[in-house]
């Protein structure tokens, strides 16, 4: 599309805005349990607009922030592990599917899709039985 921009990535799923706002949320906020409401909402706003008004491209930078997180939990204890399992499930799930999709998306994912399921293994090797509180909520 020469003057209009490709909206094809919109189709993917709806999966990352509906779960990642608390989810990430939780891992900004670097605590166990509930995050606090108004970090939830601005993460919520910040997804929105991404979709609403934002680009393929912006919003592939934006889940690198995720990943960056996930990965950043793996290699913490006092990160929620529930919170970023499911963060990190979503994220990589969404890159898997790029592979559909034209462009070099997939591509560009691919150091992350390695990064999270490295994270994924680590952060349910410690992850109690099911999601933390956070992950049995949303």
């Amino acid at each position: 599309m020469s003057d209009r921009r490709s909206l094809v990535w919109l189709g993917l799923t709806p999966e990352p805005e509906q779960e990642l706002p608390t989810a990430v949320a939780a891992l900004r906020a670097r605590a166990d349990g509930r995050p606090p409401s108004p970090l939830v909402a601005a993460e919520r706003q910040r997804v929105e607009r991404l979709v609403l008004r934002g680009t393929q491209r912006g919003w592939l930078r934006y889940l690198r922030e995720v990943t960056d997180l996930v990965v950043e939990a793996a290699g913490s204890r006092t990160a929620d592990p529930g919170a970023a399992v499911l963060a990190g499930e979503v994220v990589l799930d969404h890159h898997r599917m790029l592979i559909g999709l034209p462009g070099a998306g997939y591509e560009r994912t691919a150091v992350q899709r390695r990064e999270l399921e490295r994270a994924l293994v680590r952060l349910r090797s410690r992850e109690p039985l099911g999601h933390s509180e956070l992950g049995s909520t949303l």
